[in-house]
């Protein structure tokens, strides 16, 4: 078959080929912007009648818009856990397969999130800049002095393969963990949310967002936290309401907080750019080099199957 009888698929940023190699002889490929950034949606708009895939990364919003647009759309893969940009019902409805990739990015993400939590109690971030500035003059016993993770609480909110793998990692530093799932399993750790939130040094956000966890973390549940804890944002934006976590803050309700994702990006809290207590990441929890070559290639074997007839992979 030549290759342009071969059905097209977008990705909507710019990879390394060989990410993509399940795809080769099976479809065209056509990449988005380089430079890291991703193809507008009106760009994908115009180019949906001519797609039979699409690779994005969990952010292109696929609903009735883009699909009325793409009659020759088959497969919709993300390079992500999450599937909140997918509206799956309709795509069940249009007989589109959508896909995600499971297991590519917990242990990424899971480090990351320890590494937020060292960043937001030891101030890392803070002294980075102190040392920067060139301010430092002479070692200052105390004045850096941050809180120490062993004999501290975690508290899991969500519970999945991510934070679980949060937790084999916490445990190694001391702390004592327990978690919140919207279904109790018994699993040993399991609290009711407010109690979670009430005993816990540090809260961390591991949840997928749908409507029962749209805002879940809002001014309420905040109060409930214990005064000077901390709070990090592994999960998305909108699980937090960030103008009461701002309050929250500044009223030293919390001592502080780590956020790799926010209400509204990449717009930013503007509050929350003046806080120095408050450690702020753009969006990069998963990003390895490793585990973003094993989700695209993941990606593509999954557009690959259902172009060749056969079951996705990883199907939602």
């Amino acid at each position: 078959m030549a290759d342009n009888a071969l059905p097209l698929v977008l990705i909507t940023n710019t990879v390394p080929p060989e990410h993509l190699a399940p795809l080769d002889g099976v479809a065209r490929v056509l990449m988005g912007p380089t430079g890291g950034d991703l193809m507008p949606r009106a760009e994908v708009l115009k180019l949906a009648p001519t797609l039979a895939g699409i690779i994005s990364q969990a952010e292109l919003r696929v609903d009735a818009e883009l699909l009325d647009l793409a009659p020759r759309l088959r497969v919709v893969a993300n390079v992500a856990i999450g599937v909140d940009n997918l509206d799956l019902p309709l795509l069940r409805r249009r007989g589109i397969v959508a896909t995600n990739v499971p297991n590519a990015f917990v242990d990424s993400t899971a480090d990351c999130t320890l590494g937020l939590i060292l960043a937001a109690a030891r101030r890392l971030v803070e002294a980075d800049r102190f040392v920067r500035a060139e301010r430092w003059r002479s070692f200052q016993p105390g004045t850096w002095d941050g809180t120490l993770l062993a004999g501290k609480t975690l508290g899991l909110v969500g519970y999945g393969k991510i934070g679980q793998a949060v937790e084999r990692r916490a445990r190694a530093f001391g702390l004592d963990v327990i978690h919140f799932r919207r279904s109790d399993t018994s699993a040993p750790g399991y609290r009711p949310l407010s109690e979670l939130l009430a005993a816990s040094d540090f809260v961390s956000l591991h949840a997928p967002l749908n409507p029962d966890s749209n805002r879940l973390i809002n001014a309420d549940r905040l109060r409930q936290m214990k005064r000077g804890s901390f709070l990090i944002n592994m999960a998305r934006g909108r699980v937090v309401d960030e103008g009461a976590l701002v309050a929250a803050l500044q009223s030293g309700q919390l001592a502080g907080a780590a956020l790799d994702v926010f209400e509204d990006e990449p717009r930013v809290h503007p509050a929350l750019l003046t806080m120095p207590n408050v450690v702020l990441s753009p969006h990069l929890g998963g990003g390895t080099h490793e585990s973003r070559r094993q989700a695209r290639h993941l990606s593509a074997a999954n557009v690959a199957a259902v172009l060749l007839g056969r079951p996705a992979l990883t199907p939602l």
